[in-house]
């Protein structure tokens, strides 16, 4: 540390080379100085050498030749900092004379007081900054790579049914069927199967919690976990009723469960608004620019996927994103019950979207892509000969049933049951599960257009399009038993599903809850055929979720403060095709975010 000191200045420091110089120096603040400068070296906060070399420096190097003094080690230099410049700050004159071996100088200039102090404020602080441990407020390098994040809804849902509802045996639970016990299709105990509500009001009190973590790894990695509530496993619904005692849960102040929602790997070597690239495997939100028309806002998507953008000209943003996710995994052990196991048929989507992000000018935008989303092995099939004598038979193809589906697709009976005394030849114990009658290879066609001309407020629009190549209708007509035309003999009617979906959104006001008194309001109409999509993955809310589908969803936001904000929805819809189902959905949120 280079220090300018007046040759002709005298500073009442007085500095004993060895501790027995400093026993004898003169009483006075000489006396002082010297005694503080030796109690900081006998407590280890200085060297001896440093305490020398500070000396040296601050009496033009009279001693010896001076050498770059080592920064202190531990955080209470900088209170030895403190002490030492204010050792050399003082202006007395010594008038004792100066003990054996020790050197005083009489006076420092102002200016070279200023740069001692601040040399040795910068040296100490720049180590205490690399080593965090003299700066208030501050936190290893660690934590400031973590990102924690969270956001919290209650809910009150009204769900209403208008009169007309088909609520003799037309509506059945295929998913509670295929997630439970086979049912009797002979209808030997003169039981219905498990039935959907279709006219019985409900309202409920719901929540969603959700708590995650992003992390930054550093040379382009990053990391991710989430947990959410949820009243059940299902994938597209993270609500929990509020005392529901469905599934065990609920019911008498019981607590609730907390499921793994987000658990994913991301590598991206670039990210900025003119082009990005990055791969993400695990489990993570929906890489593909879409609508709720195929996918429910909280569904997640299990696999890996690519995503990258390039902006080719001035405001002109290709952008594409390939995927491949495990829908369902082959139990290991099936069939559970039987020594021979039976070959996998694990179900698996491929998908892969590509479009562009276009700047028409200074208040208006488009965005347009086209998807493609093939199903593999999700479609039901229909198992060799069995026999069945009990729920707890299996066949060979029990596994190609949905393990999770809401409500809407066309299914047919999975098990080619043997007739056999046991079963009174075909007429009784006919205990079957159901397949999905149609495979899934979708194409959409996903836009939306904002106008900001009058910003902050926005006006935009969404729409979106889907079908189903796979769809093959005389093939599902001679094997479905659901969505089919009412009949007065009470035999089958003609097959009315369908193939294709629509849905159309028009939006105006702020386009998120940023600030307080932001708002929006909306107007949308969806139209989503029985076998248009598979019905596990779409909205909830709708219908109270599924496909088959037709209706209006009315609603609006209004910010409360930065982070609070409200919302109003009315969700009506309709049946398409099948027995008579109607029904009206309100929600009123209170959501908050951190």
């Amino acid at each position: 540390m280079a220090l300018l000191l007046c040759t002709t200045a005298v500073m009442p420091l007085a500095f004993a080379a060895n501790p027995a110089a400093a026993q004898t120096a003169p009483a006075g603040s000489d006396l002082a100085n010297a005694k503080l400068l030796d109690l900081l070296v006998k407590r280890k906060i200085l060297s001896r050498a440093e305490a020398n070399e500070l000396l040296k420096e601050a009496s033009g190097g009279a001693q010896a030749t001076p050498a770059k003094r080592a920064a202190p080690t531990a955080p209470a230099a900088v209170a030895a900092a403190g002490a030492a410049t204010g050792a050399v700050a003082g202006n007395a004159v010594t008038t004792t004379p100066p003990a054996d071996g020790a050197v005083h100088v009489t006076y420092v200039p102002e200016i070279v007081k200023k740069q001692l102090r601040d040399e040795i404020k910068q040296e100490v602080m720049a180590q205490a900054k690399d080593e965090h441990w003299a700066a208030p407020g501050t936190f290893p390098d660690w934590v400031s790579r973590l990102h924690v994040y969270g956001d919290m809804r209650a809910r009150y849902e009204g769900d209403f049914f208008p009169s007309g509802n088909d609520n003799t045996g037309g509506h059945p639970n295929f998913n509670a069927i295929n997630t439970g016990s086979p049912y009797d299709t002979s209808r030997a105990n003169q039981n219905f199967p498990p039935q959907l509500n279709v006219d019985q009001e409900r309202n409920r009190f719901r929540i969603r919690a959700r708590l995650g973590v992003d992390a930054d790894l550093g040379d382009g990695f990053s990391a991710g976990i989430r947990l959410a509530s949820g009243e059940n496993d299902s994938p597209v619904s993270e609500n929990q009723t509020l005392g529901n005692a469905g599934g065990g849960q609920g019911g008498d102040f019981a607590k609730y469960a907390v499921w793994l929602d987000r658990a994913f790997i991301t590598y991206a070597p670039w990210q900025d608004e003119q082009q990005a690239l990055s791969v993400t495997v695990g489990r993570f939100d929906n890489p593909f620019f879409a609508t709720n028309l195929l996918w429910a806002d909280d569904l997640s998507f299990d696999g890996a996927a690519v995503s990258g953008k390039y902006e080719v000209v001035d405001g002109v943003t290709p952008f594409f994103t390939v995927g491949a996710f495990p829908v369902f995994n082959t139990d290991f052990n099936f069939a559970t019950n039987q020594p021979a196991k039976t070959p996998s048929r694990d179900k698996w989507l491929y998908a892969a979207q590509a479009g562009a992000d276009w700047k028409i000018d200074h208040d208006s935008k488009v965005k347009l892509g086209a998807a493609y989303y093939d199903f593999q092995n999700l479609e039901g099939r229909t198992s060799s000969p069995c026999i069945v004598n009990s729920s707890a038979d299996s066949c060979d193809t029990d596994d190609t049933r949905p393990s999770f589906a809401q409500n809407g697709n066309t299914y047919f009976p999975l098990r080619n049951i043997v007739a056999t005394s046991n079963n009174n030849f075909g007429t009784t114990n006919q205990l079957q599960y159901f397949g999905l009658a149609t495979p899934f290879r979708d194409v959409a066609v996903t836009g939306r257009y904002d106008f900001s001309h009058f910003d902050p407020i926005h006006l935009w629009f969404d729409a979106e399009f889907v079908k189903n190549l796979a769809f093959n209708r005389a093939d599902i007509a001679s094997k479905a038993i659901n969505n089919r035309a009412g009949t007065t003999d009470g035999s089958l009617g003609a097959f009315e599903g369908g193939d294709s979906g629509y849905y159309i959104n028009l939006s105006a006001g702020a386009p998120t809850m940023a600030q307080r008194w932001d708002w929006n309001v909306n107007v949308g109409y969806k139209y989503l055929e029985s076998d248009a999509v598979p019905d596990a993955f779409t909205d909830s809310d709708f219908g109270l979720g599924g496909t088959n589908l037709k209706g209006y969803i009315v609603g609006g936001n209004l910010a409360l403060s930065k982070n609070v904000w409200t919302r109003l929805r009315w969700l009506s819809a309709d049946n398409i095709s099948g027995s008579p189902f109607k029904t009206d959905v309100v929600q009123l949120d209170l959501n908050a975010r951190f």
